[in-house]
């Protein structure tokens, strides 16, 4: 086995990993599962800070957003 891997091998590992995680978990499973290894961007600790809200002044602001009904 040689230790060159190409992009279309590349591409198929991932096909083949979507549709197995797909197939067990589901698809919000496998997007929970994928997030896990997700770095993210920003400083989430300061992001936080622009968030100093109730409970209900959350739900307010979704429904006036049309979030939820």
């Amino acid at each position: 086995m040689t230790s060159a891997t190409t992009l279309k091998d590349l591409s198929a590992l991932k096909e083949s990993g979507l549709k197995i995680l797909a197939e067990h978990l589901g698809p919000i499973g496998m997007i929970n599962f994928i997030r896990l290894f997700s770095n993210g961007e920003g400083d989430y600790t300061e992001e936080q800070k622009d968030y100093d809200f109730t409970r209900e002044e959350f739900l307010q602001y979704a429904k006036e957003h049309g979030e939820i009904i």
